[in-house]
């Protein structure tokens, strides 16, 4: 059980797999109150970056679902280097239909809705695991401005243009699901640099090192591709996706 190898190679040096910057992450905990002995689930916690810094600087716990060997480890490795190996744990599994045993105060799912399929079945899945007043907490993409085409929206990296909402659009389907909309931190152009860019040196280090591997090919192709993709769609089109927490 594993996601697919080109995010395992081109993100392997990065701490947060999302747009998101460690300023963000700390934004985001200050605006949502954190308190010690607060205890959070994620699904799809990456490498650990939110639990284990907010475990550090608010006192939370937590646990963290993941379906990357890879990230996992990182994760516990992170956990220990801030030394709070006490209060966060990660689980190498599947986060797609995961129910915690127990219920949290928080139940997240930071950029990886594709786990229910959308945002509405990853919050019915969220809410299976949510302590009676809790807090959900979602990481969604939204169209600054949308793709005239299909074209455009799959440079985007989406599936179609129907993949996301214009951030009006997020706003409004939350308040159509019955929940209310009570914080929002969202990414900005270099938090997107930083996520997108990063991959670029990563996959050239890996390049030099790995010549002869079956898969340097497409590691060759995806360098190629992203990041002419990144300035003239993601970044500069005015029609990007960028990321928002509700």
């Amino acid at each position: 059980m594993d996601i697919p190898r080109i995010f395992t190679i081109s993100e392997s040096a990065h701490r947060i797999h999302n747009p998101f910057t460690p300023e963000k992450y700390a934004t985001l905990g200050h605006a949502l109150r954190m308190k010690p002995g607060t205890r959070i689930l994620d699904l799809g916690s990456g490498s650990g970056e939110m639990l284990c810094t907010w475990a550090r600087d608010y006192g939370i716990s937590g646990v963290g679902i993941d379906m990357s060997q890879l990230f996992s480890k990182q994760a516990k490795l992170r956990a220990e280097e801030l030394g709070v190996t006490d209060r966060v744990d990660f689980i190498h599994n599947d986060a797609a239909g995961f129910v915690a045993d127990e219920k949290y105060h928080v139940a997240a799912c930071v950029g990886a809705t594709w786990i229910a399929g959308g945002v509405a079945g990853t919050i019915k899945l969220l809410e299976k695991s949510l302590k009676h007043g809790g807090m959900i907490l979602i990481g969604e993409p939204y169209w600054l401005q949308q793709p005239t085409t299909e074209e455009i929206a799959r440079a985007c990296g989406a599936t179609c243009i129907a993949d996301f909402l214009t951030l009006n659009g997020l706003v409004t389907f939350f308040d159509q699901l019955d929940y209310d909309v009570v914080e929002m931190v969202l990414a900005d152009q270099e938090g997107w640099d930083r996520y997108e860019a990063a991959k670029w040196l990563t996959m050239r280090h890996w390049l030099a090192e790995n010549p002869d591997d079956e898969f340097a090919e497409e590691v060759r192709t995806a360098l190629t591709i992203s990041p002419k993709r990144h300035v003239t769609y993601t970044r500069e089109g005015g029609i990007c996706i960028n990321g928002t927490m509700i």
